[in-house]
């Protein structure tokens, strides 16, 4: 097996390790299993656009909507659920009718934004070059 595969059966390993019901844990694992959550809730196709959008003030549900393309209201309504029970969103329910709901980002989301930024930045000023290698490496080993 190739170098390039057995790396492939270590992270099906990690992943199999980290698995619900997969009990004890080594203390390296526990702490390995949580930061690639953490890791995939923030850097999760969605995540990073709700928020950079609630790391600039409140914002609202149909506000998201409209600024995140491609998004369904289901996905945006579960990625909004998961990013308030990690504490990263704060939501509040005003008592109107219809009810008025906004999202802000806690004190632990605006600490990551800076990354976040630094993140989508880079990936902006890279994607062209990113483009141009995918379209290299596709030539190169095609067949």
């Amino acid at each position: 097996m190739s170098q390039r595969n057995s790396d492939v059966s270590a992270l099906v390993q990690a992943e199999l390790a980290c698995a619900p019901g997969n009990v004890p844990f080594t203390p390296g694992q526990a702490r390995a299993c949580t930061v690639r959550e953490v890791l995939d809730r923030v850097g999760g196709k969605w995540s990073i656009g709700i928020l950079v959008a609630a790391s600039n003030g409140p914002v609202r549900f149909t506000e998201l909507e409209r600024h995140i393309e491609g998004i369904s209201r289901r996905m945006l309504t579960l990625t909004l659920r998961n990013l308030e029970r990690d504490g990263l969103l704060h939501r509040t329910v005003y008592p109107t009718v219809p009810p008025k709901v906004e999202y802000t980002a806690t004190p632990m989301a605006l600490e990551l934004y800076e990354s976040l930024v630094a993140l989508t930045s880079w990936a902006e000023r890279h994607r062209r070059a990113i483009a141009e290698a995918r379209t290299r490496y596709d030539r190169d080993h095609a067949g």
